[in-house]
């Protein structure tokens, strides 16, 4: 009976879509799965609205309400467009920048963006073509918008596409702002209350200028120019993985000095298909297997990658053996922050007004890099939105060196404030040459970093709970862990709880609570060890899925006792999951 109460009201929503309010493409889209004998397409389609969240839209790609397509992009665009007249009544002319990255569709929902805002009396800025999703954010602060759309999915696979929505600092939006959107977005209840038809005279068209005004800016953030002349031959291979840092990574690091940057070209031809990779996501090591072969081809000093929209950073290295590795999310913040912090202090410039971000799942070795130096570090959720939040509040008191998260994001810049991979990558190459100018690989930094400030071995695990029995699973799972937090991790005691649904640190030795200074809840729980071991557990916010993140320390007196402190660490952590049941 359930069954055929959600059919009807799907076919109800659907028919709406045959109207004459709708293109004639969708029309036929939407006929042929109200004509199919088999109704899982329609089902997907139409069982809800595609919902506009605090991240915007991102969805398979399709007709249907719970699709990305001209009609949900259309309702989220109108919505924000309606709230941006609220929130700047007296502002002469307000201004939008538009990007896209490469993915089927992107260009074409970037041009309707930019359309709807135009009908709407705003200016939009829109790139001639596809573009890093930090330079979006760049041109937002370049133009003095007010915000911004970047029409991406990120690392999705090749069906999705997405819709991110910024504010005027550049980062994506947070509170007031984000549910103020959503209630606007939420009013559009007809094709009808969007403006589709723009104005040509309200659209300018924005590339080259940009381009060089944003690299310009990152070679600013260089530090060693003298090292990288000395090593500017390094050979750095580079795959954009057919995405949008094919020409701004490569010519960034020509910028920096780099002249040795070799292509795998396969994957420098921009594709929303990604025909060469089964996902275009740089953590995976299947993703980088083109680049590694491309790097014992030619005997590579290092290996980067930037996922579809370069946001995020992909790294491999040299191990001890000769052997090429990836390095995970923690190392590549690790590193980043330690060249930063360290290098900043080799040169005089620390004030004792700088300061660094991580998130709070995010190693927590940084904190003692940043305290060996005198810097403050600042822990905020999940997400660069938080990041930019830390920035944003100490824009005019504090000096902000960098900030990332162990999902394989950095950000060394206040210009732009989402994570960006073009300077990451560039730094990550000068930070390469700065170690060699020292007498170290990568390897060998990455261990003189755990020798001076302590191991730490750090592994993610994602279960995934599909359905509406594997929604309540989730919950049960945070609610039973709340109610019987575990005494013991790993074989050390646990004794302190974190729970930023209440924002209460609980000391488990003698009951003392104190509250947590974080701008707002969210549902995660840390359990901190006696011997320096963090467990973290979050629901993902976008996926049915429960993600735990376990960071164990270790001990390494000299580079030598790296492989012991890894294979220690290890055996640890397959303990901790085993007590967490997974």
């Amino acid at each position: 009976m359930e069954n055929e109460q959600l059919l009807k009201s799907v076919k109800e929503k659907a028919m709406v879509w045959l109207s004459e309010q709708y293109d004639e493409a969708t029309r036929a889209e939407v006929k042929q799965m109200l004509e199919n004998q088999d109704p899982t397409l329609l089902i997907e389609s139409f069982y809800k609205d595609l919902e506009f969240g605090t991240g915007g839209l991102r969805g398979i790609m399709g007709a249907g309400t719970n699709r990305m397509n001209i009609y949900t992009v259309g309702a989220a665009t109108q919505g924000l467009a309606n709230y941006l007249k609220e929130a700047f009544p007296d502002m002469p002319q307000i201004s939008v920048a538009v990007g896209h990255d490469v993915r089927n569709n992107s260009r074409k929902f970037a041009e309707i963006v930019a359309n709807i805002f135009s009908a709407n009396g705003i200016k939009a800025y829109l790139f001639d073509s596809f573009r890093p999703t930090p330079e979006l954010s760049f041109a937002i602060r370049h133009f003095g918008c007010q915000s911004g759309v970047n029409i991406t999915a990120s690392h999705n696979p090749k069906e999705y596409n997405g819709y991110k929505a910024y504010w005027a600092d550049g980062a994506q939006i947070i509170a007031p702002h984000d549910v103020n959107i959503i209630n606007h977005v939420n009013r559009i209840k007809s094709v009808n209350d969007i403006k589709f038809q723009g104005n040509p005279e309200l659209i300018e068209i924005i590339g080259e200028e940009v381009d060089n005004a944003f690299l310009t800016a990152i070679k600013g953030l260089s530090l060693s120019p003298d090292v990288i002349k000395k090593y500017h031959d390094l050979k750095i291979v580079y795959t954009p993985i057919h995405g949008t840092g094919v020409k701004m990574v490569p010519d960034s690091l020509r910028n920096y000095g780099f002249t040795n940057i070799i292509h795998v070209p396969e994957q420098d031809i921009p594709s929303g298909d990604f025909p060469t990779v089964d996902s275009p996501n740089p953590e995976n090591p299947s993703a980088m297997a083109m680049a590694i072969a491309k790097a014992k081809e030619v005997e590579a000093d290092l290996v980067v990658a930037s996922d579809p929209d370069a946001d995020r950073i992909g790294c491999v290295i040299r191990d001890t053996n000769g052997e090429y590795v990836l390095v995970n999310g923690n190392q590549i913040v690790l590193v980043l922050l330690n060249y930063l912090m360290t290098r900043n202090t080799e040169l005089g410039r620390i004030t004792g007004k700088e300061y660094v971000v991580k998130t709070i799942v995010t190693t927590e070795t940084i904190k003692a890099i940043a305290e060996a130096n005198n810097i403050r570090m600042y822990d905020c959720y999940t997400g660069f939105k938080w990041i930019a939040s830390v920035i944003r509040e100490n824009e005019d008191t504090a000096r902000y060196l960098g900030g990332g998260e162990e999902s394989y994001g950095f950000l060394a810049e206040t210009f732009a404030r989402d994570k960006d991979s073009v300077s990451a990558i560039s730094l990550m190459a000068e930070c390469l040459a700065w170690a060699k100018d020292k007498g170290m690989s990568f390897m060998e930094m990455l261990q003189d970093i755990y020798v001076k400030y302590g191991f730490s071995r750090e592994e993610g695990i994602s279960v995934v709970r599909p359905g509406k029995s594997g929604a309540e699973e989730i919950v049960a799972m945070m609610k039973a862990f709340r109610a019987n937090p575990p005494k013991s991790l790993g074989g050390s005691d646990v004794v302190i709880v974190k729970d930023y649904a209440d924002l209460n640190m609980t000391d488990m030795r003698d009951g003392h609570v104190e509250k947590l200074d974080f701008p707002t809840t969210s549902n995660v729980l840390q359990f901190f060890t006696a011997d320096g071991s963090k467990i973290s557990i979050r629901p993902s916010g976008t996926e049915p899925k429960i993600k735990f993140y376990i960071e164990v320390k270790g001990h390494m007196a000299t580079k030598a006792d790296y492989h012991a402190a890894t294979e220690a660490a290890e055996k640890k952590i397959a303990a901790i999951k085993k007590e967490l049941g997974i």
